[in-house]
């Protein structure tokens, strides 16, 4: 039985926030619970926003957050939230794994808002449990934790452990529980308050990145994307593919100038510069493991086609990634 079926009122989740974290996923895991309280008429929900000593912190847009000690906002607690944002040093994670393993020792549930759930499996909470993570980082956190895979769903609640891919995704996830503790009428009540006209379920994708563009795709099409997706470290060849979907080469061509604007070949490139930027950006790996991981065999052929397409080489965007992560920007 999920924990806040049977769990006494109020349930009492806590925030732990990160500096730099994303205010729309705080916002949209906040906000339902407020609108719950109020169309009831009672305090069925209660919240805290902590950090690990007490200190304010400042979200990615600027807005600076008052909050209380994790120690302090653990006691009585039902839940744990991390709300993520930009990723951090390895050196600065230490006390939230801290805190999160704290947490768990004391039977609270655990949770994660967008990338918050790099903090989850980084400290061993997530093994054995479905989870989701923002498709920008889930590329990452793959190679990062290859034995804790994001599902690439909305959300995830799976027993104890309640995972989102951030954005309004979180309001869809404490719609669910809202629904399943107090109905589905008062689900849709607090989904109206918000024009949130059409509740998501955890069966649900994320649309992020190209996929929403290759869901309109012809279905041999989706065929031949998700084939080649799955083997960016060690590419087949366009005849390969072809073969695979049962189309020849020259069909293939066709489709995907007609509907991609661009060769088949281009196409699985980007694929794989994609990717390498997504592991540049958010992992520490050396460059020349992430050419392998993309299917090259030297980094000056890697770095040339990644200059091609964004125009700096892969050292360059690593090191303003840094500095944007020392001065508080966020990783575009």
């Amino acid at each position: 039985m999920m924990f806040y079926l049977s769990a006494r009122e109020p349930l009492i989740f806590c925030f732990l926030m990160v500096d730099n974290l994303s205010m729309m996923s705080l916002s949209s895991g906040i906000e339902p619970l407020r609108s719950a309280n109020r169309l009831l008429g009672r305090t069925v929900f209660q919240w805290r926003l902590c950090s690990i000593n007490g200190e304010p912190i400042t979200a990615s847009n600027g807005i600076v957050l008052a909050a209380q000690p994790i120690e302090a906002a653990l006691d009585g607690a039902n839940a744990i939230f991390i709300c993520g944002g930009m990723r951090i040093d390895p050196q600065s994670e230490r006390p939230y794994l801290a805190a999160l393993r704290l947490a768990a020792r004391r039977g609270l549930a655990i949770g994660s808002l967008s990338t918050g759930s790099h903090f989850l499996a980084r400290a061993g909470l997530l093994d054995g449990y479905r989870c989701t993570i923002h498709w920008e980082n889930s590329a990452a956190f793959a190679e990062d934790f290859p034995n804790v895979l994001p599902t690439g769903k909305i959300y995830e609640i799976d027993r104890n452990r309640m995972t989102c891919s951030g954005g309004t995704a979180a309001m869809d996830m404490m719609l669910r529980i809202i629904s399943d503790r107090f109905g589905a009428d008062l689900a849709k009540g607090v989904a109206n308050q918000f024009h949130h006209e059409r509740i998501r379920d955890a069966g649900e994708e994320q649309q992020g990145g190209r996929q929403q563009q290759v869901d309109a795709l012809p279905v041999v099409l989706q065929k031949a994307v998700s084939l080649m997706q799955r083997n960016l470290e060690n590419p087949k060849s366009v005849e390969e593919v072809g073969a695979e979907v049962k189309l020849s080469s020259r069909q293939l061509e066709r489709l995907f100038s007609r509907h991609l604007g661009m060769t088949p070949a281009r196409y699985y490139l980007s694929l794989r510069i994609d990717r390498a930027r997504e592991l540049l950006l958010y992992t520490e790996q050396p460059v020349i493991d992430i050419a392998v991981a993309v299917g090259f065999a030297s980094t000056s052929h890697f770095s040339n086609w990644f200059q091609r397409f964004h125009g700096q080489r892969p050292s360059e965007m690593r090191e303003k990634a840094r500095a944007d992560r020392r001065n508080g920007r966020t990783i575009a």
